[in-house]
C-alpha cells in the first residue's frame, strides 16, 4: 500500500523545492523559481501550494507586491520526514519507487554540479563513498547517534554570505543474510 505522505514528498518537482529550502532558509517561489531554473513557473506553482496545503511549507510572511501579495515559505522539516507509521504498510515495490526517487535526486544533484562552467573536486568538497562496518544493533543505533550528534550544530547553522550550501545524503542497508554474515561472494 503506498504512503501519501511519501508520494507527496518523493514527488521529483516537490523534493528539489525541500531540498531547495533545507536548513531554515526562507524564499518566495520566484526566489525559488530562480534556484531551479529547469522547472517551469506553472509547475512550481502547483508543487509549492500541494506542499502548503500539506503543511510541508509554511507561510512565514507576506509582502504586498504590485497589488498582490508575495509569500515567503520555510520547510517545516519535522513534516517533512517519513515516520516509520508513514511507511508501516508500504509494500516493498513502493519502497524501491521511493528510493528510487531518493537516488535519481542524487543523480539530478550531481549531473547539475557537473553541468558548472568549472568544478574542483577536492576544493569543492565533493565526493561518494562507501564505507562497511560490522557493528550489533547497538553499536549501530551508536554510531547513528554519534553522527547525529556531530552534524546537528552544523545543521543548526544560517546561511551566509561565507557558506556555501552542501547536501550530505545518507543511505544505509544492511548487507548479508539477516545474521550479518556476508553471502558467498567466491
Amino acid at each position: 500500500m503506498k504512503s501519501a505522505k511519501a508520494e507527496l514528498l518523493l514527488h521529483p518537482v516537490r523534493l528539489r523545492v525541500l531540498q531547495t529550502l533545507l536548513g531554515g532558509v526562507q524564499l518566495t517561489t520566484g526566489q525559488i523559481a530562480e534556484a531551479l531554473p529547469d522547472i517551469a513557473i506553472a509547475t512550481l506553482y502547483r508543487q509549492i501550494e500541494k506542499l502548503a496545503r500539506a503543511d510541508i511549507l509554511t507561510v512565514v510572511a507576506e509582502r504586498p507586491i504590485r497589488g498582490t501579495v508575495e509569500k515567503v515559505y520555510a520547510l517545516q522539516e519535522i513534516q517533512a520526514n517519513l515516520s516509520p507509521r508513514d511507511l508501516a504498510n508500504v509494500s516493498r515495490e513502493d519502497h524501491l519507487h521511493y528510493f528510487t526517487i531518493f537516488v535519481a535526486s542524487l543523480l539530478g544533484d550531481y549531473a547539475r554540479y557537473l553541468e558548472r562552467d568549472e568544478i574542483d573536486l577536492l576544493e569543492d568538497g565533493v565526493g561518494y563513498r562507501q564505507a562497511a562496518m560490522y557493528l550489533s544493533d547497538e553499536e549501530f543505533k551508536e554510531v547513528v547517534a554519534a553522527l547525529q550528534g556531530v552534524l546537528q550544530p552544523f545543521l543548526e547553522l544560517k546561511p551566509t554570505p561565507d557558506r556555501h550550501r552542501r547536501l550530505l545524503s545518507t543511505i544505509l542497508i544492511p548487507v548479508g543474510d539477516p545474521d550479518g554474515n556476508l553471502e558467498a561472494q567466491n
